[in-house]
């Protein structure tokens, strides 16, 4: 039996087929899952296309996270191709230019950031959670939100109130069977990497440093750990953090 046999997703976040959230969906209908992708606006077209590289292509729903009539009808979208879920991953993430300057950053633009990047984490897991069964998974994609990095700024900060949020959904979601985790993957050279001005610093130093080694071309083994956590093979752990990413958040300076 397949890892995902008859488990039904809904995978937010394909925007080209170098996404970690693209291979998520491949992986999970190769392990047979059902999924089912998000977008709005403009990329809805993008996503579309995209979604007829998978093994099968998936239907598109409308869904902008900030939108609060998108996320009331969501439940109602969703049931037009799917009964009920049993998995949400959640990569969704965006701050405007502005943001990347932490001391010079106008709160409209830390707003955006903090709104697009960590709370839309309880919005996507309150929308499905009438459709969510128990035993249920939620997953995140996070970048270790520890430390203070170069040119990260206003999203580091979101992505430490993102993983704050997954511990509260842990908290509160856990009555209802359903578990909720994140994979802190490395650096991956994806459309929301390269609107991240500097982002080469990361690529630089990743490979150098991870005893395993980085390819940031490689969005695979971010996946992987996300259709695990996805599956039943994880039944007693929530409130987590998975790290994928060449073993650098273990090392010290180097």
């Amino acid at each position: 039996m397949a890892l995902l046999d008859g488990k039904r997703l809904l995978v937010t976040g394909v925007l080209t087929d170098s996404s970690i959230a693209f291979h998520v969906a491949r992986l999970a209908q190769q392990e047979g899952a059902q999924v089912v992708l998000t977008s709005f606006g403009r990329q809805m077209r993008i996503t579309q296309v995209i979604a007829r590289r998978l093994p099968r292509e998936a239907p598109v729903v409308e869904l902008d996270v900030t939108d609060a009539g998108h996320l009331d009808a969501l439940a109602g979208r969703l049931g037009e191709h799917v009964d009920g879920l049993d998995g949400v991953l959640h990569s969704i993430g965006f701050a405007p230019p502005g943001a990347f300057d932490f001391l010079g950053a106008s709160w409209d633009d830390v707003a955006t950031a903090l709104h697009v990047s960590a709370y839309s984490l309880k919005s996507l897991a309150v929308a499905t959670r009438p459709l969510l069964a128990r035993g249920g998974s939620v997953v995140g994609l996070t970048f270790d939100a520890r430390y203070a990095w170069p040119v990260y700024d206003w999203m580091g900060v979101a992505k430490a109130a993102f993983e704050s949020t997954n511990r509260y959904l842990a908290r509160d979601l856990g009555p209802d069977g359903v578990r909720c985790n994140l994979v802190a993957a490395g650096p991956i050279r994806t459309t929301a990497a390269k609107s991240i001005p500097g982002f080469e610093v990361f690529e630089e130093t990743w490979q150098q440093r991870a005893p395993l080694g980085w390819d940031v071309t490689n969005a695979e083994p971010a996946a992987r750990a996300c259709v695990a956590l996805l599956s039943d093979w994880f039944p007693a752990t929530t409130g987590e953090i998975v790290h994928v990413d060449g073993g650098f958040h273990a090392m010290g300076a180097g």
